[in-house]
C-alpha cells in the first residue's frame, strides 16, 4: 500500500508561540498511526493542519494525493473526524444525531443503523445525547465520523476522561475500523493505547516530529533496565541490593522492585533463595521512550 497522508514543511505560529514547526509526515494507507507528545506539543493543531480545519503558514498537506489546503470540498468524503470534545446538535436522540450526519454526506438510513449495533448503541438510540455516558458520547461521535464510509479517521484523544472499562470497549472499537482497511490516526496521552494499537507512532514536542517508528522498534533502541519485583517479606533491601547485577532498590511497603540491566541472574540467585514468590518482570515501555525524549518536567 502506498502513503495516503503526505506533509511537507508544516508549519504554523500564534503570537510567540510556534505550535508545529516544520513537520514532515507520511502515513501508510490502512495504517493504524499515532501522534504522541505532552500537552501543548502541537498534536491537535497538526491534526486540524491535515485536516483541512486550519491554514497552516507554510507547508503542505496531501491525502489520497489531494492537496488539503486552500480547502477542498473532495477532501471532505475522504475524511472522518472525531474531535477531543463531542459537538453534538441538541435535543437529539443518539438515532437522530447520526441520521443528520447521514443526511449530511447523503448517507443511506441504513448504514446509521448498521453502525449504532456496531458500536453498541442500539438500545440507546432512543436516548438523548447529553444524557449518554461519556463512554457512549464517544462511540456515538466515532460512529457519526464514520457515517459516510470515509477512507482515513482522524481520532483526537478518543478516551480522553475514560473509565478503563469503557477505554478497553472503545479500543475493541477501533480495532473493528482498522480492521475494515480504513487508515486511523489517532492522538493521544495514554502510552499504552498507542503500544496496543498503533502500527506506528510519532513523538512530538515544541512542534516538531522527534521520531517515527513501530512502537516496539522504538521500545528496542532505548537503554532502559528491567524491574523484577518479589513480595516484600521474602527479603530485606540490604539482601535484595547485595544481588549481583541489582543496580537498585525501590521499597514500596508491599513489594520490592529490583533495577537491573541483565536479569537472568538475579532471577537465578532469587531462586536460589527461594524468594520467587509474586515475581514479576517488566522492560522498557513507549512510556520509557516518550520520557527519555521529551522529558519529566511538569507542563502548563
Amino acid at each position: 500500500m502506498g502513503e495516503i497522508i503526505e506533509a511537507t514543511g508544516l508549519s504554523k505560529r500564534y503570537g510567540d508561540h510556534q505550535a508545529v514547526d516544520n513537520v514532515d509526515l507520511t502515513v501508510e494507507e490502512g495504517s493504524f498511526f499515532g501522534i504522541l507528545g505532552p500537552n501543548g506539543a502541537g498534536k491537535t493543531t497538526l491534526l486540524e493542519i491535515i485536516e483541512g480545519i486550519r491554514k497552516p503558514d507554510a507547508g503542505t498537506a496531501r491525502i489520497a494525493g489531494v492537496e488539503v489546503w486552500p480547502r477542498n470540498t473532495e477532501i471532505l468524503t475522504k475524511i472522518g473526524v472525531q474531535f477531543q470534545s463531542a459537538a453534538f446538535f441538541p435535543k437529539l436522540t443518539a438515532r437522530e444525531q447520526i441520521r443528520a450526519f447521514a443526511d449530511l454526506y447523503g448517507a443511506p438510513e441504513s448504514r446509521c443503523d448498521a453502525l449504532l449495533e456496531q458500536f453498541g448503541l442500539t438500545q440507546k438510540a432512543g436516548t438523548l445525547t447529553e444524557d449518554l455516558s461519556g463512554g457512549q458520547s464517544q462511540r456515538l461521535s466515532i460512529a457519526c465520523a464514520l457515517v459516510h464510509d470515509p477512507q482515513v479517521v482522524f481520532l483526537d484523544e478518543p478516551t480522553a476522561a475514560l473509565d478503563p472499562q469503557a477505554r478497553r470497549n472503545l479500543w475493541d472499537a477501533l480495532r473493528g475500523i482498522n480492521a475494515e482497511g480504513r487508515t486511523v490516526v489517532l492522538t493521544t496521552h495514554y502510552m499504552d493505547e498507542a503500544q496496543s494499537l498503533c502500527d506506528q507512532v510519532a513523538i512530538m514536542d515544541h512542534g516538531r516530529i522527534l521520531t517515527v517508528d513501530s512502537p516496539r522498534a522504538l521500545i528496542a533502541h532505548i537503554n532502559a533496565p528491567h524491574k523484577i519485583t518479589i513480595d516484600r517479606d521474602l527479603m530485606s533491601v540490604p539482601d535484595a541490593a547485595a544481588i549481583g547485577g541489582v543496580h537498585s532498590v525501590e521499597d514500596t511497603g508491599e513489594s520490592l522492585t529490583m533495577i537491573t540491566d541483565d536479569p537472568a541472574p538475579v532471577l537465578t540467585a532469587l531462586a536460589e533463595r527461594k524468594a520467587l514468590a509474586g515475581v514479576g518482570v517488566s522492560g522498557a515501555s513507549l512510556e520509557d521512550v516518550f520520557l527519555e525524549l521529551t522529558g519529566r518536567e511538569y507542563r502548563a
